[in-house]
């Protein structure tokens, strides 16, 4: 069995083991991380023999800390990052590679139909008519998005989000309300197949499937990071929240992953605030001058126009992973389409949660 993972932030750590009687056995661990003193690789391989093949992570993880030497000095590599990669390797967790990517980046397209597509996607991936697929996406008009288990009246301000003609949508993931602006928001998804974040916990998939967009704001020059459980933030601001909706596939198969990151490229904080409910703690102008400061725009750290960093995170992508340009298929869209007209742009969807 072999297993990869690239521990966020660091390097890549490989495992290949066998599994007999229930124990780890003939366990390799490799990868082009830093560690001294040497015999601590056969210290980490040696905690690993003969551990039960259920271990979870963190069992695996303490397994390997109490093996190693106290001298021992770890760059680019953790012992919890080890044990992910263990258990990717028992998974049989696919790897980035293994898949042929198809970039989707149409014209401009209504907030209903975003959500639309991004179910629609999701499902053929899940179902196996549709490669694993990175779509991003550009809006028609001003939109409000909220979580899918959100309350529509504590989350959205009705009078505000009239004076500035916002559509208030709610995608099919959790998470919290955000506010974009065609000019002003850099909004992706991913559609992926289950098997490609196997082994890895819900939390640790955002940073697994998000770890090709820091390295693309890296090569702007934007030191960037996974805040959990779904920022990416930098040393002056939050510029990015993520979110997560797992399908089951065909007759209950293992199905696929949506993960959609909306990043903020610029920001009329005013209008924000103005569309979008804050909490009472944080309606004192202490609260409200705070808010305001928590998104800092890419715009501002890049210097560069929206368009050219979203192609340099589309480079970015295809010189790690391969892309492909594709298209929502005809089928695609009309099953999008009709999903507009029963359910994204309908009340009893939008208020679901009054």
């Amino acid at each position: 069995m072999h297993g990869e993972y690239k521990v966020p932030g660091g390097k890549l750590v490989v495992v290949d083991l066998e599994v007999e009687g229930g124990a780890l056995r003939g366990v390799r661990v490799a990868g082009d991380f830093f560690l001294e003193p040497d015999e601590a690789i056969l210290a980490i391989d040696a905690a690993l023999e003969g551990a039960p093949a259920t271990t979870d992570t963190v069992a695996l993880a303490a397994r390997i800390d109490a093996a190693l030497p106290e001298s021992t000095v770890m760059l680019g590599l953790t012992s919890e990052g080890v044990a992910v990669a263990v258990r990717r390797a028992l998974a049989h967790a696919t790897e980035w590679s293994d898949y042929d990517w198809q970039l989707i980046h149409d014209a401009p397209q209504s907030p209903e139909l975003h959500m639309a597509l991004d179910e629609v996607i999701t499902a053929e991936v899940a179902a196996g008519r549709r490669p694993p697929t990175l779509r991003v996406w550009e809006w028609d008009s001003p939109a409000v998005i909220i979580g899918s288990f959100q309350s529509l009246r504590n989350e959205v301000d009705p009078e505000g989000v009239e004076r500035h003609g916002v559509t208030v949508v709610r995608r099919v993931s959790g998470g919290g309300a955000m506010f974009a602006e065609p000019s002003s928001t850099i909004t992706y998804s991913l559609a992926v197949p289950q098997s490609l974040v196997s082994g890895l916990s819900f939390a640790d998939s955002y940073a697994y499937l998000d770890d090709w967009v820091l390295e693309a704001l890296g090569d702007m020059g934007i030191k960037a990071w996974y805040q959990p459980l779904n920022d990416i933030a930098t040393e002056v601001g939050k510029i990015a929240g993520a979110a997560q909706k797992r399908v089951v596939g065909p007759d209950g198969g293992p199905g696929a992953v949506l993960h959609h990151v909306t990043m903020s490229y610029d920001i009329d904080a005013d209008k924000m605030l103005d569309v979008l409910r804050i909490g009472k703690e944080k309606m004192s102008d202490k609260g409200t001058k705070s808010a305001k400061k928590r998104v800092d725009p890419l715009r501002r750290q890049t210097g560069l126009p929206r368009q050219a960093v979203i192609e340099r995170m589309i480079d970015s992508f295809r010189n790690r992973h391969g892309l492909t340009r594709g298209q929502v298929t005809p089928e695609e869209l009309a099953a999008a389409e009709e999903l507009v007209r029963t359910k994204f742009a309908t009340d009893a969807w939008t208020a679901r949660v009054p």
